[in-house]
């Protein structure tokens, strides 16, 4: 719909505003000027040229000089005359000095008490060894050592010298040290896939950071003609997307594979979705473990998860912690369901 002002405007449409600015006289230019004045300088939708009139009288003094114009400014800094104060400076210092406060010093006056005859002539007539039983007796610690403190009460309850202290000291922390590097040979590896070795039943590339892309691909086409590999895991290979549907692809042919780990990865959503769509039909795989990528996989992915998991009765276990609760609970569900199916096969088996 055309609103009514619209269509007194549509007849300015195609005029060239050029063409008329250049058949006017300088006295109308001027007076176009002066309109301009009247315009809002602060207005964004104005040429910052028309936003405000050039004022300026003075003719050009030509090109911009920027060394001169520091040295004119710095001249002009120099010259200008400093204001004068109105209180002369005389370091004369005004105020009280501050003096701080005495504290003070406590005195204490040793009390003066009296022992029995007796008790004063046995304490006198004591030992060192005498005096020590003492303290440890009447808990006074602090005067005497750990040994002879040990030898009062740890004797009698079978503490050793060595291991008797009455320091608290913190727990000794053993070090930690880093995983030794993955051994496995990943070009010999890649070589017995494709040789269909018997021996070869279990593979493990796990936080070998430097495989190339094509490589990991290749071991994914390796294992479409391989019957030996059971377990497959490449946890923190760096795989990404071309990966992920490269491994797809595998499960698609390969009716052998037991386990699958690629936790700790570079896979998106649409990597895992490719997964996913392959064990629709996948009836060997039991393990498969994705958690831990770079990205969310993101709620679709986890419905789709959900769903593959309720339609496919062999996968025992998934690794994947979910972040929505109905994917959660329908995946614990599917997972639950197909145990109890393996559990009810084992007891009629027995039977």
């Amino acid at each position: 719909m055309t609103l009514p002002f619209r269509k007194d405007l549509d007849k300015y449409k195609d005029l060239d505003e050029d063409e008329i600015l250049g058949k006017l006289s300088e006295e109308e230019l001027k007076q176009l000027e002066t309109v301009l004045d009247d315009l809002d300088p602060e207005n964004a939708l104005l040429p910052a040229g028309f936003r405000q009139k050039d004022q300026t009288a003075k003719k050009a003094s030509g090109p911009f000089d920027r060394e001169r114009l520091l040295a004119y400014l710095e001249k002009q800094a120099l010259e200008y005359k400093d204001r004068e104060d109105y209180v002369p400076f005389t370091r004369e210092k005004k105020g009280k000095i501050f003096i701080p406060k005495q504290k003070p010093v406590q005195s204490f006056t040793e009390e003066k008490f009296s022992l029995d005859p007796e008790l004063e002539e046995a304490l006198t007539s004591a030992t060192d060894t005498e005096l020590g039983d003492l303290a440890a007796i009447l808990g006074m610690s602090n005067l005497i050592t750990n040994n002879q403190f040990c030898d009062v009460v740890g004797s009698s309850n079978g503490i050793d010298k060595d291991s008797f202290s009455n320091i608290v000291k913190g727990e000794k922390m053993l070090p930690v040290f880093d995983e030794p590097p993955n051994p496995t040979n990943v070009e010999e590896t890649l070589q017995r896939i494709k040789d269909n070795d018997s021996r070869l039943v279990e593979v493990n590339l796990n936080n070998i950071k430097n495989i190339p892309i094509p490589t990991l691909k290749e071991f994914a086409k390796a294992l479409e003609t391989n019957t030996h590999v059971k377990n497959f895991s490449l946890a923190a290979t760096r795989s990404n997307d071309p990966v992920a549907v490269a491994l797809a692809d595998m499960l698609r042919v390969n009716t052998k594979l037991k386990s699958l780990n690629i936790e700790s990865n570079f896979i998106t959503g649409l990597g895992i979705l490719a997964l996913v769509d392959a064990l629709k039909d996948n009836e060997t795989l039991t393990e498969i473990r994705i958690d831990n990528q770079r990205q969310q996989l993101g709620t679709a992915a986890e419905v789709e998860i959900a769903k593959m998991l309720e339609e496919n009765n062999k996968i025992l276990k998934f690794g994947y912690h979910f972040t929505q609760q109905g994917p959660r609970a329908r995946a614990a569900a599917a997972i639950t369901k197909n145990n109890d199916l393996v559990r009810k096969r084992r007891v009629e088996g027995d039977n």
